[in-house]
């Protein structure tokens, strides 16, 4: 067999060295390849790191044993022999930077496992990695000076669950240097000045929405194969919204981070919450910024109070002849309130088993009833003004084109707490005979009294340490003065001084994963038939569909009705059928399709984690189910 010359770039004998011309036949494999190179370049030391990237291809070499005809590599190959771990910049949800070395050759996946696993984070595929939001040249000159934390000497690690030395991983308790940049992770940081806030990128509408989720990366794919050089920055956040098993215990640096994502999310008008939430969300943050300065994380995990309650709390997935009362019924059927019935309508309503059945008056409660609805299945969100004494339950119910809207509207606290108990545990299929009902009206009625001012607290107590604007998002930064909004947020501070720190972030993140909006990722779609764009809302369980011209939402469709769903890739489209005979298909505007794919498959992958005991991930499972054409 003819040898011929192939030409290597090795990147570690410096950038003005020539590549290295070797002698090869067709049948040499990858690893003989890296024999020969290593002798060529006479440096001794550990080349264990180091891989073949394929330049016009954009493909690692990474089968060794494979002979360079099978991989198709010919004399006009131009190959690059470089070290698969580089380092790379990470924005975390917190604000921070920090460098670290990462995997370029393995898929986003597996790179955001090895991430995690020195970040000390468990469960790695609720997070993933993103471009950031492009920065004008002028602001990058001032913040190249941005503090870096660096963590480029920490050995990756092989265990998922690390050992705790003093409360922290092993690998942080090595030096001062490392504990900081653990206790960053770990611990809140202070509120930044109104100013930061500021310059910060605020979506302005629906449509800015959609480009944030334009920038996730592609799972199945390295980061060199997506463009991503050493050292350049990407975010880490956590994209899909099911938070698998929360523990403080050992959960330090991901509840802290999460609740970092949760409160941006709120500052920069990312969700939306009422005054009265922003408020209650204004408290926690103070409070939290207050137990951080006086305690480490560390400590207050180890002295948790209520393990089991806080952990509960944290659970606000929203997911005989019971009660009968007069309750105020408006159902919109699909279209929003705006459109239609403003009004509600006076209805006798009865509670029974997981339905709830309505009749024009108490008389009628016998006969026929004019509606009878299953909530086993549905979702129930709140939608509660408690200053304005507005308690309504805002019910999403499962129809075969679809989702029934109805919200429900309780005359009094008392009776919103009895029926959103019901609700809920009428959405998991069990009745008021269970023994959660109780201690779930409880629930409900401390986290209203929570939102209720308290007459009897000194309303005229200040706290000149107190820095309101940057505790609520700019809307109310614009709309009260600080000499307004101390006394309110202290009003609402007195309601939750009392909680431990890890139970106030757990209740921050109650009072979020509570919000109508939560967790909702929107992409900017052209349905098939349609003539204009509309926005898609991907959630944990459910799509949505938009409209974009009013905001509104005209159609939603859960994942537990969902048959099959494919893409075509020549025309880049996706097609999703449902039960009955239900199928729709759309094109994305302005994000690969790939991307919404992937979330897709992703949160359907996360629905399968429960059922999975062992700790190991299905890595399999998630290419399967993400991964598109390429991966099968």
């Amino acid at each position: 067999m003819a040898a011929w010359d192939l030409t290597v770039t090795v990147e570690d004998l410096g950038p003005d060295a020539p590549p290295l011309q070797i002698s090869v036949t067709s049948d040499l494999h990858i690893g003989g390849v890296i024999l020969k190179l290593v002798e060529q370049t006479n440096l001794k030391r550990d080349w264990s790191d180091h891989a073949l990237w394929w330049e016009q291809k954009q493909q690692w070499l990474l089968r060794t044993g494979w002979t360079l005809d099978k991989c198709g590599v010919h004399a006009d190959a131009r190959l690059i022999f470089t070290p698969q771990h580089k380092p790379l910049r990470l924005g975390l949800p917190n604000g921070a930077t920090l460098k670290m070395r990462a995997c370029f050759s393995s898929p986003v996946f597996r790179t955001v496992m090895g991430i995690c696993r020195v970040l000390n984070l468990r469960h790695p595929e609720e997070l993933s990695l993103l471009r950031p939001v492009e920065e004008k040249k002028k602001k990058k000159d001032k913040d190249s000076s941005e503090e870096l934390y660096d963590l480029t000497d920490v050995p990756l690690t092989a265990g998922s669950v690390q050992a705790l030395y003093n409360g922290m991983p092993a690998h942080f308790a090595d030096s001062p240097k490392t504990e900081a940049v653990y206790k960053m992770l770990s611990v809140s940081l202070p509120s930044p000045a109104p100013e930061a806030i500021a310059k910060l990128y605020r979506p302005a509408s629906i449509v800015d929405k959609t480009h944030i989720h334009t920038r996730w990366l592609d799972s199945s794919r390295s980061l060199m194969q997506q463009g991503i050089q050493e050292n350049d920055k990407l975010g880490l956040r956590f994209k899909y919204y099911t938070f698998h098993d929360m523990d403080p215990k050992y959960d330090a640096v991901r509840l802290t981070q999460l609740y970092e994502q949760a409160r941006w999310a709120i500052l920069l008008e990312d969700i939306d919450c009422t005054e009265e939430e922003m408020m209650l969300f204004g408290a926690l943050q103070y409070h939290i910024g207050k137990q951080s300065l006086s305690q480490d994380m560390v400590s207050s995990c180890q002295g948790m109070d209520d393990l089991e309650s806080a952990l509960k709390s944290l659970e606000v997935k929203m997911v005989g002849d019971g009660n009968s009362t007069d309750m105020l019924v408006r159902d919109t059927h699909n279209k929003s309130s705006r459109l239609t019935l403003k009004g509600y309508k006076q209805y006798w309503c009865k509670f029974q088993e997981t339905s709830i059945s309505y009749y024009k008056s108490k008389e009628d409660r016998y006969g026929e009833p004019i509606q009878q609805l299953n909530l086993k299945g549905c979702e129930v969100a709140p939608d509660v003004n408690v200053a304005g004494q507005k308690f309504c339950i805002k019910l999403l119910i499962p129809a075969p084109e679809g989702m029934n809207e109805i919200y429900l509207r309780c005359e009094n606290e008392k009776q919103y707490s009895q029926w959103m108990a019901a609700c809920k545990l009428a959405s998991k299929g069990l009745t008021l005979l269970d023994s959660s009902y109780q201690s779930e009206v409880q629930n409900i009625q401390t986290f209203l009294s929570m939102q209720r001012s308290s007459s009897a607290a000194p309303t005229s107590q200040t706290d000149e340490s107190i820095n309101t604007h940057s505790l609520v998002s700019p809307r109310y930064q614009k709309k009260y003065k600080p000499k307004q909004l101390t006394p309110r947020i202290l009003e609402a501070y007195q309601n939750i001084a009392q909680l431990s720190l890890t139970s106030a972030i757990l209740k921050f993140l109650q009072i979020w994963q509570a919000l109508p909006d939560f967790g909702i990722s929107y992409f900017m779609v052209r349905f098939k038939g349609s003539r204009k764009d509309e926005v898609l809302g991907i959630a944990n369980n459910r799509l949505i569909r938009i409209d974009l011209g009013v905001g509104d939402v005209v159609k939603t469709w859960r994942y537990s009705n969902m048959r099959q769903w494919n893409v075509n890739w020549d025309i880049r489209q996706v097609a999703i059928e449902f039960d009955g005979n239900i199928n729709i298909a759309f094109g994305c505007v302005n994000a690969d399709c790939k991307v919404v794919h992937e979330y897709i498959g992703g949160y359907i992958f996360m629905s399968t984690r429960a059922r999975q005991q062992s700790d190991t991930l299905n890595e399999e499972l998630f290419h399967k189910l993400t991964g598109g054409h390429e991966a099968l």
